[in-house]
């Protein structure tokens, strides 16, 4: 009786650890699938202006992020480029002149934004968690994409470079470089008006959002049933003095018998 009791805990606590292992795999996959620099929301109305978030993860254990350097697209100039201050995180711009300048709102400009550089006065961003750095963007593009290559530094020095393009859209670089997808005026990406204004632009970025925040809670929501379930029917099994039945018995010891049914 006591060899059976024994066996039953073992097949268990083997049910157990796999589910467990299960769970912790299916974990990891969903935190690296995320773990890249992006921009959210990850449309915008074409000759719109738009806020955009520079969402940075820090992916080290042992280091935080002290810096992150944001270069805006040299083929694409973009007239009007505002930060807003962040707490924690001193910010700075640099600026390119134009070979040919560019009207906005009558005004030809022959120097823009080149890129933005927040630096962290407090700490930065610490292992395990993000930061959104927010820009204001305008006038976009009729269409197309904006690609920003991004700079992310360490406290140990590291450095990572956000600049890296896919030809297969089906294959997702190492280190891919944040993308904002400008869709044509006409489209639905974004309920902003060309003045400036940004009529229904929260509710669009509150959908982004939520359907990145899906990607990640989807997972998370199955393991943790899964787990759940996994350890009540092991707690219910073993307050009812479940046993294994005679073959299983027999594997379990080691003993090889003939079985008559």
């Amino acid at each position: 009786m006591h060899q059976n009791r024994s066996a039953s805990r073992r097949i268990l606590g083997r049910i157990g650890a796999g589910l467990g292992v299960i769970v912790v795999a299916i974990l990891a996959t969903s935190g690296v699938a995320q773990a890249h620099v992006t921009v959210q929301p990850g449309a915008a109305r074409g000759g719109s202006f738009s806020v955009v978030s520079f969402r940075v993860p820090n992916e080290r254990d042992g280091a935080s992020t002290t810096q992150v350097r944001v270069s805006l697209p040299e083929g694409q100039p973009i007239g009007s480029v505002k930060t807003t201050p962040l707490s924690g995180w001193k910010i700075t711009t640099a600026t390119r002149q134009l070979n040919r300048p560019i009207e906005m709102f009558g005004e030809q400009l022959d120097a823009v934004v080149s890129e933005v550089t927040w630096t962290a006065t407090n700490g930065g961003i610490r292992p395990g968690q993000f930061q959104d750095f927010d820009l204001s963007l305008g006038q976009l593009p009729e269409s197309g994409e904006l690609v920003f290559n991004t700079l992310q530094t360490y406290s140990n020095g590291e450095t990572v470079s956000w600049n890296e393009i896919s030809a297969d859209a089906s294959v997702e670089p190492e280190h891919p470089a944040p993308i904002l997808t400008i869709t044509p005026a006409g489209g639905d990406a974004l309920g902003t008006t060309g003045d400036g204004d940004h009529a229904g632009q929260d509710e669009v970025i509150s959908a982004v959002d939520g359907d990145s925040a899906s990607a990640w809670t989807l997972p998370l929501v199955v393991s943790g049933a899964a787990l759940l379930l996994s350890l009540v029917s092991i707690a219910v099994a073993w307050r009812r003095g479940w046993r294994p039945g005679p073959a299983a018995q027999a594997e379990s010891l080691g003993v090889r018998e003939d079985i008559n049914v």
